[in-house]
């Protein structure tokens, strides 16, 4: 066949296809999202959105159990609301082959951490792959399956941003026949009761003896002779260290680590005078060498944050190896424009947030989305942001705070529609059960916008864009017992204003919901139906003579909209406006000098 070029994301669903794969589930999460899209091209394998990590991996772990090979992609942050069950099928086992697929985030290009998920492989004693290329991901996958049958265990597969992002070349192969296994009921291996659990402890222990045997010998642990600087790396470090010390250095390359491999150490340790440790995050791999009574150079002299990319790694060692042998590029920094990230052109968000931000004495919960840019200049508009569907319940818990303090101060909780299936029900529950006045507002755009337009379970769409049953938002929140839910369009800032306004006068839970599509989705015709056929097609206009440079429309953030440098006066620009509105109601009506265009 012929060779591909994949990021890792394509390789590992390419890998989950190849390996005889039969059913795979995800949330979408950032650098993972792409893994079950991929895997969803394949007919042969049964791919589905699942409302959040935990039921993704629940359900991988219940086809398993019922004999099939099966994947769970999440990105890191997700294998911690995946935790519970994770640690349990540690005990139970599997039936047919499970790998969790942990895409992990250093630099925190779209997470709110930067934790280091190799971790979990030590605390739910579970074998771990690190790949460092695309070829990798196909290959130590497949391996992963056979490992997890054969040692009757998950196993996890350890990935970050650049290993997910980034492409290399691959060679595919043929899809492996595996059958599904014969189910049989087990009660002394599934039923996680204490007194059955307990002896499957031990069966756990035993496993990470005999797992400790093979790391020593399964090829993707290597030494890679050189010179008598050594360098230990796995996944994408080792292309970093590779980059930075080239041909000149020994190699531990490793690529199954958990349980690690102490026999191959000594043996590299014989052959160098130094060792260097090049990974990113904690220093996983360090104490585990130190720990042996080796002596080696790593953190913190190797930063325990960021990538560890080439250019890093140069300054970090420059004092080590000396700056003759780690050339750099340098540059004047100062000439760098900053770009933050800002809502899109037409984004449904604006609207609600330019209206919330005139509510005085109120304290805004936030989640995580698209939608947290709301926290920014021109709107101010979120104070504080802790985890994925966290906006109600940690907002109930500072208004009953406030409260405690004296203090009417109110409490907003913004999250989206996907955050709300993932996890947000539960805090609605939170405050409607506990009767707190916090003020819930959901977002919803009809999509997982901010990574990349997936669709959930309140789009009516499944992963391959069929159609799949609706849950209705507004329906969940009155069968939740919510009495005052309220639906608008949140391009109508009096809308957004009396629904707020109305909130802010009760005493008892509220519910409010701005639907509107993200300009970004792919549409349906059920789209247009709802919407309208000129859904995004309108534009707007300014007219310069009537326009009086009061720059009150800048005060909607939308990135459409600038001022004419030679006039000073307000344009708008018409490749990018998708006749939101906002603009134009913003502007003063005595002035009214921004209309639509071919129109008034």
């Amino acid at each position: 066949m012929k060779k591909l070029l994949l990021t890792g994301d394509e390789a590992i669903a390419r890998g989950a296809y190849e390996a005889g794969v039969t059913f795979a589930s995800a949330y979408p999460g950032t650098p993972s999202t792409e893994i079950l899209e991929n895997v969803a091209k394949y007919n042969e394998i049964v791919s589905e959105w699942a409302p959040n990590e935990k039921v993704a991996l629940e359900a991988a772990a219940g086809a398993s159990i019922g004999g099939a090979r099966s994947l769970a992609a999440m990105k890191h942050v997700g294998v911690n609301v995946a935790a519970d069950p994770l640690f349990t099928f540690s005990y139970t086992g599997v039936g047919g082959g499970l790998v969790l697929i942990s895409a992990d985030e250093p630099g925190m290009h779209s997470s709110q951490n930067e934790q280091d998920n190799r971790w979990y492989a030590i605390s739910a004693k579970l074998p771990m792959f690190e790949p460092s290329d695309s070829q990798e991901c196909i290959d130590m996958l497949k391996t992963a399956y056979d490992l997890s049958e054969e040692y009757d265990t998950p196993v996890l597969m350890r990935v970050t941003t650049r290993i997910c992002h980034s492409k290399s070349i691959i060679t595919p192969n043929e899809r492996q026949n595996v059958p599904i296994k014969e189910y049989k009921k087990n009660i002394q291996k599934y039923v996680a009761v204490p007194a059955i659990a307990a002896r499957r402890r031990l069966v756990v222990e035993e496993r990470m003896a005999k797992l400790a045997l093979y790391t020593e010998s399964t090829p993707h642990n290597r030494i890679e002779p050189g010179g008598r600087i050594g360098v230990i790396a796995s996944g994408m470090c080792y292309n970093y260290a590779r980059e930075v010390f080239g041909d000149d250095a020994t190699y531990l390359k490793l690529g199954y680590t958990n349980p690690l491999p102490n026999g191959l150490l000594a043996k590299f340790a014989e052959q160098v005078d130094t060792i260097y440790i090049i990974e990113e995050n904690d220093p996983y791999i360090q104490n585990w060498v130190e720990r042996l009574g080796y002596k080696a150079i790593g953190k913190p002299i190797v930063p325990p944050y960021g990538e560890m990319t080439a250019d890093v790694l140069r300054k970090a060692l420059a004092d080590n190896l000396g700056t003759s042998q780690l050339p750099t590029i340098s540059y004047d920094e100062a000439l760098v424009v900053p770009r933050p990230p800002v809502l899109c052109s037409g984004c449904p968000h604006r609207g609600f947030f330019y209206e919330l931000a005139k509510k005085k004495d109120t304290v805004v919960a936030g989640d995580i989305g698209c939608y947290s840019l709301g926290f920014a200049e021109p709107f101010n508009g979120i104070d504080y942001i802790v985890c994925m569907g966290a906006a109600f319940s940690s907002g109930h818990g500072t208004r009953k705070a406030l409260a405690a303090a004296g203090k009417s101060t109110r409490v907003v909780g913004v999250m989206g529609d996907s955050t709300f299936f993932h996890m947000g029900i539960n805090g609605l529950i939170e405050v409607l059960y506990n009767n707190s006045d916090t003020i819930c507002v959901i977002l919803d755009n009809r999509s997982t916008g901010m990574t990349g337009h997936q669709e959930h379970p309140g789009t009516g769409r499944d992963i391959r864009r069929n159609a799949a049953h609706e849950i209705d938002i507004e329906t969940t929140c009155k069968a939740l017992g919510a009495k005052h839910v309220t639906t608008i369009d949140p391009n109508d800032l009096k809308a957004v204003r009396k629904a707020l306004n109305e909130a802010y006068e009760r005493t008892e839970p509220s519910v409010i919901i701005t639907r509107w599509p993200c300009v970004l989705k792919p549409m349906s015709q059920e789209d247009y139906n709802e919407f309208g056929e000129d859904l995004f097609k309108t534009k707007y206009k300014v007219d310069p003579d009537a326009c009086i440079s009061c720059r009150a429309c800048i005060r909607a953030g939308c990135p459409s909209t600038s001022m004419d440098e030679v006039t000073g006066k307000m344009v708008i620009d018409s490749l990018s406006c998708v006749g939101c509105s906002v603009c134009a109601q913003i502007c003063p009506p005595k002035i009214a000098a921004i209309s639509k265009e071919g129109g008034s």
